[in-house]
């Protein structure tokens, strides 16, 4: 987002906060700086970051207009912690939020009340300045207060819920750092934090926001794609919802059998993985992937499972591809890696991980099953 705006408009000046590797010459010449930060949990320099920003939006004049690009894994990219929280508490937080398996608008509604430019508060530091936000969605609805946990937008959720889901998440608090549970209580019983941006402050007056692109308009591409080369598109697209291992096997029970047509079946959307015992090394999209590959054998489907933003959890792989003879000889490795949450660990070396590397964006994930038709013998026993 920020190459057009600095070839477009070469005076601009400002400063992008990316994933870590993500091509920092990318604006080189412009007066766009690119930092990193850490994604998907805030770390050292998702901080470093987050205040490096702040100092250099206070040194702008007050008149000038703030262009905010936004896109998903501002969560964790953009983090300034709020007060009486630490960047440890922060980073802590983000590893049990994951762990846990929450959906990404139960993570945001606690993550607005822990920070210091979520919820509204970067607008509230923005202040004066006219604030127009072109966002990026990463999140089911493409609702602008939890895209990025809503930096520059009113937030309807309170303390109250936040702590709420929080104690859904973990009823004896563990794994959540006292501090962030003492802020969200003081909060929630009105005793000192400032609530977030709420709908009808007058600092919305001199904001305005709008989704210039989602998983839709990914996945609208795509299906452009497989017509191009021959595939008859089903439609809809599926959705992408609940427990990573539970919708791939549901994915791959229902896929139909031995279309006679070259068959494409997308699907969009964003799962969650909830982790109940020592876990590997994984991510939703590469457990949704193995999981489905148990439905796969005989029946000429071949799958990928991927996120847009080319990574899959903290992993270097955006997800995996599998087929009817992927788990050839491997079914007990498979199962024992699905209890693990231990995907990355089973593919590894088969050649079947998707490596895209970072891609600069993020839309959810996508999925895309294809099938040769009925005329083509099925892949795998």
């Amino acid at each position: 987002m920020a190459r057009p705006v600095a070839r477009l408009v070469p005076e601009a000046a400002g400063l992008v906060i990316a994933p870590a590797g993500t091509g920092y010459d990318v604006l080189a010449g412009s007066r766009i700086r690119v930092v990193p930060g850490d994604h998907p949990v805030p770390g050292r320099r998702s901080f470093a970051a987050g205040r490096r920003l702040l100092a250099a939006l206070a040194e702008r004049p007050r008149d000038d207009v703030v262009l905010f690009l936004l896109s998903g894994g501002a969560s964790a990219l953009l983090a300034v912690p709020a007060d009486g929280v630490t960047a440890a508490d922060k980073t802590a937080l983000g590893r049990f939020l994951l762990r846990a398996g929450a959906a990404i608008d139960t993570m945001n509604v606690v993550r607005k009340h822990v920070s210091a430019v979520k919820g509204g508060g970067f607008l509230r530091h923005a202040a004066p300045r006219r604030v127009l936000t072109l966002a990026l969605s990463d999140v089911p609805g493409d609702d602008l207060a939890t895209i990025g946990s809503g930096p520059t937008v009113a937030d309807p959720s309170t303390y109250g819920g936040a702590l709420a889901a929080l104690r859904r998440l973990a009823p004896d608090g563990r794994g959540i750092p006292p501090r962030v549970l003492r802020r969200l209580a003081d909060g929630a019983a009105g005793r000192g934090p400032v609530e977030t941006l709420k709908p009808g402050d007058p600092l919305l007056r001199r904001a305005s926001a709008v989704v210039a692109g989602a998983n839709r308009v990914a996945l609208a591409a795509a299906a452009r794609e497989a017509r191009r080369r021959g595939y008859v598109v089903a439609t809809p697209a599926l959705r992408l919802r609940g427990e990573a291992s539970d919708a791939g096997r549901a994915i791959a029970a229902g896929l139909p059998r031995r279309p006679s047509a070259p068959t494409c079946i997308l699907g969009g959307g964003e799962t969650y993985v909830t982790v109940r015992e020592a876990a590997g090394e994984g991510g939703r999209c590469q457990e949704l992937a193995l999981a489905a590959a148990a439905g796969l054998a005989g029946t000429g489907w071949s799958v990928l499972a991927a996120g847009t933003d080319g990574i899959d959890g903290e992993t270097d792989a955006a997800g995996a591809f599998v087929d009817g003879g992927t788990l050839r000889g491997r079914r007990a490795a498979a199962a024992r890696a699905l209890v693990r949450h231990d995907s990355h660990a089973f593919f590894a070396g088969t050649g079947r991980t998707f490596r895209p590397g970072p891609t600069g964006t993020n839309v959810m994930d996508v999925l895309i099953a294809l099938h040769p038709g009925a005329e083509r013998p099925p892949c795998g026993p």
